[in-house]
Formats: structure tokens, C-alpha cells, sequence
């Protein structure tokens, strides 16, 4: 529950693919190395090192509630997808509720609402790693969870291009029917 990479400053109506593209770019940008992927909504293109939700299908976690269960592969990966997006969530709703100033509109200058931005990130990964317990975390009724850090990942090549690609497609297809098969088995019994 700690941002990894910050690049405010886009007007809202740019699209998440474009940022991304620019984040990626940039010689300081987002570095996603080969092997490893970042879980993307349904805005961006499922491609190497962005894993995205099938789209076209039940996905968001307020759609299974009341005890729906999956009916094929691409439902039951979205639910695991939202599942686990459900972190990033969480760190933006708490980064918000710690900085009431993120919480509203801004009338300072667009370089003063980045480095507001970009501090209230900062002092957000500084409480995660500080702090045992953090009282704004218990008040949303989170758990803590462990931060796993793998020292090879600095190292690994990075990814620098954004395009949907039939290997990646078919990884996920792959990935979907693994889950989808192990779920069939696991409600068989």
C-alpha cells in the first residue's frame, strides 16, 4: 500500500493509456521490468507488464455480493483481478483521507498541485514504513499487509512500449483457464 511511481499533473480528461505511455517514456518514468506486470483497469490495453481486466463482463466487487458466483473463466479472473486492485483502492482512499487537501479542488498554481501531490505521496510511504500501526489505516478497517520486496526486480530489463499483444492475450487466456479449472475442481466436491 505504497506508491511506487507519481506523475501528476495531466488534465483529468487525458486518457489512461496516454499517461501511461508518457510515464513509461520518460527517462525517469515507470519502470515495469520483464517477468512482472502491474494490474490496469479496463481503461488500458492488456499488454506486456499491465495485466487488464476482460472486458464485457461482470468485474466490479459490488457485483458479487449477494452470493453470485462466476458462470466462466473471464468472470471468475475478473473477480480475482477487482480483488486484488481492491489494494490500490484502498491506498488512494487512505492517502485522501490522511491529506484533506486532496480531497477538494485546488486553486494554486498546476506546479504547486503537483508537489502537494507528489509530498502527500512521499509522507504517505514514509508513515507505511514508519509506523507499525497506523491509526488512519485502523479507522477504514484495513489490515495490514506485508510488503514484499524482491531485490531482482531492480535489476530486470524494463518494458518500454505499450502495445496489446496476442502472447500477452493469450497469457492471460491461459492464466484464466488455470483459475477457472482449479475453481471448477475446489466446487466439485
Amino acid at each position: 500500500m505504497q506508491f511506487i511511481y507519481v506523475m501528476p499533473g495531466w488534465e483529468g480528461s487525458a486518457s489512461d493509456s496516454r499517461v501511461l505511455r508518457d510515464a513509461i517514456s520518460r527517462t525517469n518514468g515507470l519502470h515495469v521490468p520483464t517477468g512482472y506486470y502491474y494490474l490496469v483497469d479496463a481503461g488500458y490495453t492488456n499488454s506486456e507488464g499491465f495485466l487488464a481486466p476482460y472486458r464485457g463482463c461482470r468485474y466490479h466487487r459490488s457485483e458479487w455480493r449477494h452470493g453470485y458466483t462466476p458462470s466462466n473463466k473471464k468472470e471468475l479472473f475478473n473477480m480475482k483481478h477487482s480483488m486484488a486492485r481492491n489494494v490500490i483502492e484502498r491506498t488512494f482512499g487512505l492517502l485522501k483521507m490522511r491529506w484533506t487537501i486532496l480531497r477538494s479542488r485546488s486553486f494554486y498554481p498546476i506546479k504547486i498541485q503537483i508537489r502537494i501531490i507528489n509530498a502527500c505521496c512521499l509522507l504517505h510511504n514514509f508513515i507505511r514504513r514508519e509506523m507499525p500501526t497506523d491509526p488512519m489505516e485502523e479507522q477504514l478497517g484495513m489490515n495490514m499487509e506485508a510488503q514484499l520486496h524482491n531485490e531482482d526486480i531492480a535489476h530486470a530489463a524494463p518494458i518500454n512500449t505499450i502495445e496489446g499483444s496476442d502472447a500477452w492475450s493469450t497469457w492471460r487466456e491461459d492464466l484464466a483457464t488455470e483459475s477457472w479449472n482449479e475453481w471448477l475442481a475446489s466446487h466439485m466436491n
